[in-house]
């Protein structure tokens, strides 16, 4: 009988969590994070920052020597933070909306951001063991993040048992893939940022464009939009969510807006556009909040099961006793402990954190207490269950497609009904209503919530990468506290800065803005919108309820299209939602990339070795589109510096435009043409692969 050979660490003496390495995952972070924000706020979607984040690491540490592949994984692990807690800005924004918030506190906001990300770290830390390295969830995009590390990296490379795969001290032909693949994001990202500067800074360009037809009464709207950032997203959302939202559009333009213009004739003193637009934002509008409510919670009931299952076994794992001196540096977390004084030292944070925002509320200190205890304990049991939820879906079903605008919703829903129940007896108490502080407190809660399951989302997909790549999950839960740190801090005064620079829906900080350059903030606005309607009790349920009737009729086309085609055919429907929700101008460009990149790997796959070749097709294509997010997101930011120096001086909210006579017909014939030739340089860089 032979003995089993012993183990010896294939990385003994690696560097792995290094200074320099925080260091680049701080500067990434930064980056992504303020890019996530701007596409967050304008379309109401965030991109991956994983990959990237690798790329981009690899590409500067090749020249250090004695970089390696643990080394680059820990930048990605910390980066990674950027694409998942800038969804808090799906719900924070709601506070200027109702007129709570003026401005965004920045402790109050960076504080409720890092705790909320770190309890999503600690919180899903014990699940790594039962979901990850003994489970056959596919993670996908933690798989695809260690594929491409393993595949660029020079120097050794082991697998997750440890077992050596590649032993070259440098590869020339890796070195040489690091810079091509880290070319497609400066190339897309300078591409993007000077047409952004041409259209939001020359204004030279349009954003966008209708045509509007009337047949009788009704009116009908075929939109165009040409953002560069929105294309690159489009092209990651795959076809089947690029089709479900061009059948929002027909649903929007094609019916609604012409029944309900055709049954209430247009006042006099309006045109076409503006009172379609106003028929939208004010019934059909809420008719996609019905649809993205019902979507979300469908998804929410299809995987019951298995978050159930996620909570168990977090459960479980929290009980286990094992010893960590024992366990082989690959297999080793943050021993209980330290997770422990973790979660102690956040909850003083919440507690802390809730306090503040609750003292200026004018409630006597006995129930200030109090109501900042019950929300502090439901913050940390509701964000628990969500975490382990969500880390199991984003195993299931990927982070892309783990729903966690349904967790916002459903975690919005809940505490607006029990701060609704409890506000009756603490009004008659202090003789005053406080319905509008409840409504602000019930999204400030919810954000922590969001945070919480956005960073339960990414944590276990960066393990798996980890695992795969044979790395120290201690020391990667560690780079994500990091990252989740340096992510709250960036978060307030980037929010800020766009907020006084552009304004939100329904939130401008001065009169007479540009409201073509306003941020939609989507899913803040239905936050906001559903908090208020409970604790108003005037939420516009008939067209709320028609939504979820015709998100009822989705879910069951969706149901027959999966069986008939067995899974190879599927109508997202909350993608229809956002379809119905979002302004065309956002939903057309994320259609047309889509499609563009579907047709793409159509047509690789046709041709002789297509399947061979199509990895490095999706790959380039990944990396050009995230250059055209954050090239243009980067120079929303850039823009929004300049104008709020200009409008603090008393100058204009468009200091750099360039004002010629008559030229909005060329404006919009320039855009048009700039947006097709953007599609054509993503089929030439997708191709030269």
């Amino acid at each position: 009988m032979k003995n089993k050979p012993i183990y010896s660490d294939p990385f003994d003496g690696y560097r792995e969590l290094t200074l320099r390495g925080i260091v680049l995952g701080i500067l990434i972070t930064i980056v992504f994070t303020a890019s996530n924000i701007y596409l967050g706020l304008k379309v109401g979607l965030t991109f991956a920052s994983s990959i990237p984040a690798a790329v981009l690491s690899m590409a500067i540490l090749k020249w250090a020597k004695d970089s390696n592949i643990l080394e680059n994984n820990q930048v990605q692990t910390q980066a990674s933070a950027a694409g998942t807690l800038s969804s808090v800005i799906f719900v924070l924004p709601g506070l200027l909306m109702i007129g709570y918030w003026q401005d965004f506190p920045f402790w109050q906001t960076a504080l409720i951001c890092m705790a909320g990300g770190i309890l999503g770290v600690i919180f899903t830390i014990p699940l790594r063991h039962v979901m990850v390295v003994n489970s056959p969830l596919p993670y996908p995009e933690g798989i695809a993040a260690a594929e491409i590390l393993k595949t660029a990296s020079k120097g050794r490379i082991a697998n997750a048992q440890g077992e050596i795969i590649q032993e070259a001290e440098s590869s020339s032909a890796a070195t040489t893939h690091q810079s091509s693949n880290a070319k497609e994001i400066v190339y897309g990202g300078l591409f993007a940022a000077l047409i952004s500067f041409m259209t939001g800074g020359l204004r030279l360009l349009t954003d966008s464009s209708s045509l509007w037809l009337k047949a009788s009464a009704a009116i009908f709207q075929i939109p165009l939009g040409y953002s560069l950032a929105l294309l690159g997203a489009g092209s990651l959302i795959g076809i089947g969510s690029g089709i479900a939202i061009l059948v929002g559009i027909a649903i929007t333009w094609g019916v609604a807006v012409p029944f309900f213009s055709a049954i209430a004739p247009m006042p006099e003193q309006l045109d076409i556009a503006t009172y379609a637009n106003q028929i939208w934002k004010e019934k059909v509008r809420m008719i996609g909040v019905g649809t993205i409510g019902i979507a979300a919670i469908w998804t929410l009931l299809v995987l019951f099961k298995p978050m159930l299952q996620g909570v168990k076994l977090s459960i479980q794992a929290y009980q286990s006793k094992t010893d960590q001196h024992s366990v082989p540096r690959a297999s080793r977390d943050l021993p209980p402990k330290y997770m422990l004084l973790m979660i102690s030292l956040v909850a003083v944070l919440l507690y802390v954190t809730f306090y503040y925002f609750v003292a200026s509320s004018g409630l006597a200190l006995t129930w200030a207490w109090a109501l900042v205890a019950l929300v502090t304990v439901l913050t940390m049991l509701i964000g628990f269950l969500v975490a382990a939820a969500c880390g199991y879906m984003a195993g299931l079903v990927g982070s892309s497609s783990s729903p966690i605008s349904g967790i916002g919703i459903l975690a919005i829903l809940l505490f607006s009904v029990l701060l609704l129940m409890l506000s009756h007896s603490v009004s008659e108490q202090q003789g005053q209503n406080l319905n509008h502080f409840l409504t602000a407190l019930a999204i400030f809660a919810t954000s922590a919530v969001v945070a919480i399951a956005a960073i339960a989302n990414d944590n276990l997909q960066d393990l798996k990468t980890g695992y795969l790549l044979h790395a120290t999950p201690a020391k990667q839960q560690i780079s994500l506290m990091i990252g989740c740190v340096v992510g709250a801090l960036i978060i307030a005064p980037v929010l800020e800065l766009l907020y006084y620079a552009y304004g939100f829906s329904g939130a401008l900080p001065r009169a007479n803005m540009d409201l073509s350059q306003t941020l939609a903030a989507p899913q803040a606005l239905l936050m906001s919108t559903i908090a208020q309607g409970i604790f108003s009790q005037q939420l516009l349920w008939d067209y709320i309820f028609i939504g979820i009737v015709l998100g009822a009729v989705l879910i069951l086309i969706d149901f027959i299209l999966k069986r008939i085609s067995h899974g190879h055919l599927a109508l997202p429907v909350l993608a229809v939602g956002l379809g119905i929700y979002l302004p065309p101008s956002v939903n057309i460009p994320l259609f047309f990339g889509a499609l563009l990149f579907w047709l793409i790997k159509r047509h690789v796959r046709r041709q002789n070795n297509g399947e061979a070749r199509l990895l490095q097709v999706e790959n380039r294509g990944t990396l050009f589109a995230a250059g055209l997010i954050v090239g243009e997101s980067l120079m929303g930011v850039v823009l929004a510096m300049i104008i709020v120096t200009s409008t603090s001086l008393g100058g204009s909210d468009a200091p750099l435009a360039i004002a010629l006579p008559n030229w909005e017909l060329m404006a919009n014939i320039l855009g048009f043409m700039v947006f097709i030739f953007a599609m054509w340089l993503f089929c030439k860089r997708c191709l030269s692969a």
